[in-house]
């Protein structure tokens, strides 16, 4: 949902990390069961599935996290110096 200056909220986007992360365990999941069943062994392909879907998930949502929270920074920043020009503290 955009604001006025037309960026998503915050909400938004971090509600997004969490829908990328589930969405990587699932999909490896079912590629590793799919995998699993055509080696006869689905039980497997379903554990190698889902340990690289957490791996790959965990990966892209601490990278994007660390991203979100330095543009975060920047924005409280640029916030500052506003406030530093108007004569406020």
């Amino acid at each position: 949902m955009p604001d006025a200056s037309g960026k998503r909220s915050n909400w938004v986007r971090l509600s997004g990390l969490g829908f990328e992360f589930g969405s990587a365990v699932i999909g490896f999941t079912l590629i590793g069961y799919w995998v699993g069943g055509y080696y006869a062994s689905p039980k497997g392909g379903v554990l190698i599935g889902a340990g690289l879907g957490i791996l790959g998930g965990g990966y892209n949502l601490i990278r994007r996290s660390l991203t979100e929270v330095k543009r975060a920074a920047q924005e409280q920043q640029a916030r500052g110096d506003e406030h530093d020009r108007d004569g406020q503290a």
